[in-house]
């Protein structure tokens, strides 16, 4: 009888994905900009043939958000990022300047060890392997464990295109098999450069005692603050569409709602106009009871199930029409499990006298998970944008535009990323839009502008002009 330990294969696929990846690193470090440019241009070409059929196997898998929001996302976030790499160096010389005589190098770090969420695991998968060659780095995935399926037919997909184009083979790979103990050996390994962890909060412990560098991206408890001068019309638009958007999955969508009380009523009505339920005391009690555990957690099962699915596993009546449930909180307790993060079409309610109470309840609100990942503010006062911009601790502020679309830099100017640094409370090494810039190391040149013994002169001149005005004072 043949007895097979998935552990102990995963551990060993591990340890033989780094070491090819570490030999296929050394000969891409070589690589210029433009053959590396070449190879990434290949996978936006041909990869965007694959869009349809990569989302109707991520939804036919894991059951999460939907299939023409899925297919949006990648079009518009593939396009954006394309622009956004265009013109980007990432290895040699990737600033000169001429004036200051300075040199700006850029190095790959080596090997990457990457872990998607299942939540968005099309595009993250395809965003990481692009930003991971544009940096001449070698990288290897971890196996989702939801998404098996979806996961080899991406990366085999952008396997064959990139060796197609001239890469070599093992530069980028993934672990076949899912095991804890497979995800524990790839990050541990000697020749691991840099950890990319995309929403596996499971293996944060693990990542912390590796000791290596690493990047965590995840969602977190993204407040929304209407602010009384708002376009309170433009405002609920963008919210509802925000976090309704393939039911809440995308990284930088709103959790929770703050708003100053004189426009409470008015905000209300627009909810309701776009599709919005209120729910009651005892509505949100019995949604409270299914989608978070006895520990106050998330319950994964419900990550990207749309409002009407979940109103009805929680026996709750509502129109055919919709599409986002809202609680009303009247404090912030340990207890307050909807002010946590939720993947799926949920919002919290909190209602402030004014702005400065409402500054106060982001913080508090950002502080109490601890993620600080994305804060977003509607309003027409720059004074109010500016408070809110220099004191909340949190990764990203979005002004006047959608969390899920502006945090990806699709309706903002930010660097279009599936991979968000999470919070400002030593979660990874960065909180901003992780870009192939995160990716390299950067070699300083400084030519000699100055002679030493002009510096001693000028400092001998100095004080000799310091004793003549001692003695003139004198």
């Amino acid at each position: 009888m043949d007895i097979i330990d998935n552990d102990l294969l995963s551990m060993q696929e591990a340890r033989i994905l780094v070491e090819n990846a570490r030999e296929a690193q050394k000969i891409v470090k070589n690589f210029s900009q433009e053959q590396l440019d070449f190879i990434v241009n290949n996978i936006f070409k041909e990869i965007k043939d694959h869009i349809e059929e990569f989302a109707k196997l991520d939804y036919e898998e894991t059951e999460i958000g939907n299939v023409e929001d899925k297919k949006l996302k990648l079009e518009l976030f593939l396009n954006n990022l394309e622009k956004a790499l265009k013109n980007m160096r990432c290895v040699g010389v990737i600033e000169n300047n001429k004036e200051d005589k300075t040199l700006d190098v850029g190095v790959p770090v080596g090997v990457i060890a990457a872990f998607c969420s299942e939540a968005n695991i099309v595009s993250t998968l395809i965003y990481k392997s692009i930003i991971a060659i544009k940096s001449g780095n070698g990288i290897v995935f971890g196996m989702s464990k939801k998404a098996k399926k979806t996961t080899k037919k991406v990366m085999d997909t952008i396997i064959n295109i990139i060796e197609k184009s001239g890469a070599p083979q093992g530069i980028i790979s993934y672990i076949s098999r899912c095991s804890l103990n497979g995800s524990k050996e790839l990050l541990n390994h000697k020749d691991i450069n840099l950890i990319l962890n995309t929403g596996i909060d499971e293996l944060l412990d693990e990542i912390k005692t590796s000791g290596k560098s690493y990047i965590y991206g995840g969602n977190g408890d993204s407040p929304v603050f209407i602010e009384r001068t708002a376009d309170i019309k433009e405002a609920v638009k963008n919210i509802v569409d925000s976090k309704t958007f393939d039911n809440g999955i995308i990284p930088g969508s709103e959790e929770i709602i703050v708003v100053e009380k004189v426009i409470l009523e008015e905000v209300k009505k627009e909810f309701i106009k776009n599709n919005a339920y209120f729910l009651n005391e005892e509505e949100s009690k019995r949604l409270k009871e299914i989608i978070f555990d006895k520990f106050g957690k998330f319950n994964k099962n419900y990550i990207g199930k749309s409002s009407q699915f979940l109103a009805e596993k929680a026996g709750i009546k509502v129109e055919k029409n919709v599409k986002l449930l809202i609680t009303n909180e009247k404090y912030l307790t340990l207890d307050s499990e909807y002010s946590k993060e939720k993947l799926c079409p949920v919002l919290d309610l909190y209602v402030e006298e004014d702005w400065k109470n409402a500054c106060e309840k982001c913080i508090e609100l950002l502080l109490s998970d601890k993620q600080g990942h994305t804060l977003i503010i509607h309003s027409q006062d720059e004074n109010i944008i500016e408070q809110f911009i220099l004191k909340k601790p949190v990764g990203r502020v979005l002004v006047n535009t959608g969390g899920s679309f502006g945090s990806l830099g699709i309706t903002t100017n930010l660097f279009p990323a599936m991979t968000l640094g999470s919070g400002v409370i030593g979660k990874g090494i960065t909180s901003c839009n992780v870009s192939p810039r995160n990716l390299i190391y950067i070699r300083k040149v400084g030519y000699g502008v100055r002679k030493v013994e002009e510096i001693l002169k000028n400092k001998n001149l100095e004080e000799k002009l310091k004793e003549i005005i001692k003695t003139i004072l004198k």
